[in-house]
């Protein structure tokens, strides 16, 4: 916010010998070797299948898509900036939308991993500093390993690295990134690039909007570290940035940006964030004693800012019973992570260096063998350690072969809720959204008429009605869940799948809605 040439903060002069260096380069290799089967296998957990359920409606009809994952004309905050990217990608490739996502966690991880290393660069010249923050952002987390979107531990990475928050958490590094070098230019800068970057900022707000907000803390802590006092340009330039975001955030077609913030229906599902802390995050408060350091050499250090900004938050959630106020936790981790890094190799913290080092080196590998559940993600089940096996996630079983015989846009019933949550990945829909959609004004009514259709006791004619009144046209349950039965006239026997389930075709479905059109048949994996 102000012309003057002095840089953000004077970085720390390196002294760790060559051989730390080459330790942490094996380490990252080793870390990158292990991202390759992970990549490849691609594992359906968590929230792969409305990912995947949105780039296939988008590669479908990239500017109406409609609901990702239920019949419906609706929008949807997961038509981001990058999955329509990663659409416009399928369509000029022909690649599958599962190739398409390998690629997502290809070039996701290669945007987070640079973005880190340019944001650390601001903050140290060390050579192995980018290196060890990347270290302490995946291993220096708690005893009690988890997975969740825009949380970069090893085992919660290793299973979203295709998600969007992957992407919208390195996009936000590369901000600050930028904007602490604008920050530094002699003179100040002109509006353009200060333009440049509110478009980011918005780019990263509708990519992942939780994300979006930890970052954007991390935006007024690099804000705050800026050098000399305010002046009137630089904050012309800063009202130029934001203008240019919210402008871009309220011209975004696929949905509306500012309804999310009336949105009701979050605090339940967050809930489970404000359980286990301790064990969550058992090797965090390591890096508060590095942000303590750091804030007694400097007030306004923009670390400790994150990490402040981030605690009200999560800690306003947890007093207003605000649980989805959670999602920021990554504010609090992040900075504790990066300041750990750094005082290793800060010569302003010598007193803590030597031991603090050793401390570290010590819960990294704590770090590490907590989250060996990792593995789960990148080998199959047969081939896990026996260390690791006992802890390992279920994986799920997608039920592609479902749409061997149906065509692209079929309704589906079903009550399992991941067979609801995977089939829109292939193309068909279902009539209960797998996830929440607080953009789909019936769906408590579908998730009302799904469960009476497998309720014991449920007249026929009542089953039958709901069946019509979505056009559905399969069924895939397994046989002991309720419904019509097997015989029923109603239903035909298809197929049955290697999980247990049975398809049925519904032969009796009522009039197609109107203005129905033939569907192309479905393409891509089974």
């Amino acid at each position: 916010m102000t012309g003057e040439s002095a840089p953000l903060r004077a970085p720390a002069r390196p002294f760790a010998p060559d051989r730390l260096l080459a330790a942490l380069r094996g380490a990252a290799l080793l870390l990158a070797a292990g991202a390759v089967p992970m990549v490849v296998r691609l594992p359906w957990i968590g929230d792969m299948g409305v990912h995947a359920a949105t780039v296939e409606r988008l590669r479908h009809d990239l500017f109406h898509p409609g609901n990702p994952m239920v019949d419906s004309p609706t929008d949807s905050p997961y038509y981001s900036p990058w999955t329509v990217g990663l659409a416009v990608f399928a369509k000029a490739t022909g690649l599958d939308t599962f190739d398409v996502l390998r690629c997502a966690a290809v070039v996701g991880l290669v945007v987070l991993v640079t973005g880190v290393r340019r944001f650390v660069r601001t903050l140290s010249t060390h050579p192995a500093a980018p290196l060890l923050a990347v270290l302490c952002l995946l291993l220096l987390w708690g005893v009690r390993p988890f997975v969740w979107s825009g949380f970069l531990g090893l085992t919660s990475l290793s299973a979203n690295a295709s998600y969007p928050s992957t992407f919208a958490t390195g996009l936000g590094f590369h901000l600050l990134a930028l904007l602490a070098r604008v920050l530094r230019r002699p003179g100040g800068a002109g509006f353009a690039p200060y333009a440049g970057l509110g478009l980011l900022w918005a780019v990263l707000m509708l990519s992942h909007q939780f994300t979006g907000v930890v970052l954007t803390f991390g935006v007024l802590g690099v804000l705050v570290a800026a050098p000399g006092r305010p002046t009137r340009a630089g904050a012309l330039r800063i009202a130029t940035a934001l203008a240019v975001g919210l402008a871009v955030l309220a011209l975004w077609p696929y949905y509306s940006f500012f309804a999310l913030l009336g949105t009701d229906g979050l605090e339940e599902i967050h809930q489970p964030l404000y359980r286990h802390a301790l064990a969550r995050f058992t090797l965090v408060p390591l890096g508060l004693l590095a942000l303590a350091a750091r804030f007694r050499r400097d007030r306004r250090d923009p670390l400790v800012v994150w990490f402040l900004l981030g605690l009200l938050t999560v800690g306003a959630g947890a007093v207003l019973d605000k649980w989805s106020l959670g999602r920021t936790e990554p504010a609090i981790v992040m900075p504790a992570q990066l300041a750990a890094a750094l005082c290793v190799l800060d010569r302003g913290a010598r007193r803590l260096r030597g031991a603090f080092a050793v401390v570290l080196t010590a819960a990294l590998a704590v770090g590490l063998w907590a989250q060996r559940d990792a593995l789960t993600f990148v080998l199959r089940g047969d081939a896990l350690p026996r260390a690791v096996a006992g802890d390992a996630w279920k994986v799920w079983q997608p039920v592609g072969w479902a749409m061997r015989d149906a065509a692209y846009g079929d309704v589906f019933m079903t009550g399992d809720r991941r067979a609801a949550c995977t089939l829109p990945a292939y193309g068909g829909y279902t009539v209960a959204a797998g996830y929440p959609d607080f953009f789909l004004p019936d769906e408590r009514r579908r998730a009302v008429d799904t469960a009476r259709y497998f309720a014991p006791g449920t007249p026929r004619a009542e089953r039958l009605a709901v069946l019509r009144r979505y056009h559905v046209r399969w069924v895939l349950q397994r046989p002991s869940r309720g419904g019509l039965p097997a015989g029923d006239p109603a239903l035909r026997e298809v197929r049955r799948g290697p999980d247990g389930r049975v398809l049925y075709e519904v032969l009796d479905r009522g009039r197609p809605p109107a203005g129905a059109v033939r569907r192309a048949p479905v393409s891509g994996p089974r």
